[in-house]
């Protein structure tokens, strides 16, 4: 598995939890355990991809300003997963603000997916992704360590 599918397989989760998510009612038992997954997921994913993946491609020319709007997207989710841990579960804002969540995800999967990977493949080489694939794992895994 090279980085680009330990990534993809990452927002796989990340797309199953959310439909998930917007399937469940109100300040619920399970609402409450997925978005746990969810948050826990999405952010450790987002921190271990800019400290393994993003950190090379900022020093790259050709891919540093989709790198720069990649890490952007990344804070504005990490700022809604903020206001959603401050909400009431049981209020309709709640939905709607997840559902703006997934959405920007979504938006930033499919661009990374699409544009960012094949732009990234001309610049590094396979050692370097086996590399960034390993470091990537070793950062989520710490990541999710402190998290529980």
């Amino acid at each position: 598995m090279d980085i680009y599918e330990r990534i993809r397989e990452d927002h796989r989760i990340q797309r199953e939890l959310a439909a998930r998510i917007v399937k469940t009612e109100g300040d619920s038992p399970e609402r409450r355990e997925l978005w746990k997954r969810f948050r826990a997921e999405a952010v450790a994913h987002a921190n271990a991809e800019e400290q393994s993946f993003y950190s090379r491609l900022m020093h790259e020319a050709s891919i540093q300003e989709q790198t720069r709007h990649s890490v952007s997207e990344h804070k504005e989710a990490d700022d809604l997963i903020e206001k959603l841990d401050d909400m009431d579960m049981s209020s309709g804002q709640w939905i709607r603000s997840f559902e703006k969540l997934r959405d920007e995800l979504e938006h930033h999967m499919r661009e990374e997916e699409k544009d960012v990977f094949a732009k990234a493949r001309k610049v590094l080489g396979d050692e370097t992704e086996d590399a960034m694939q390993a470091e990537f794992d070793r950062r989520k895994n710490a990541e999710l360590t402190h998290e529980a």
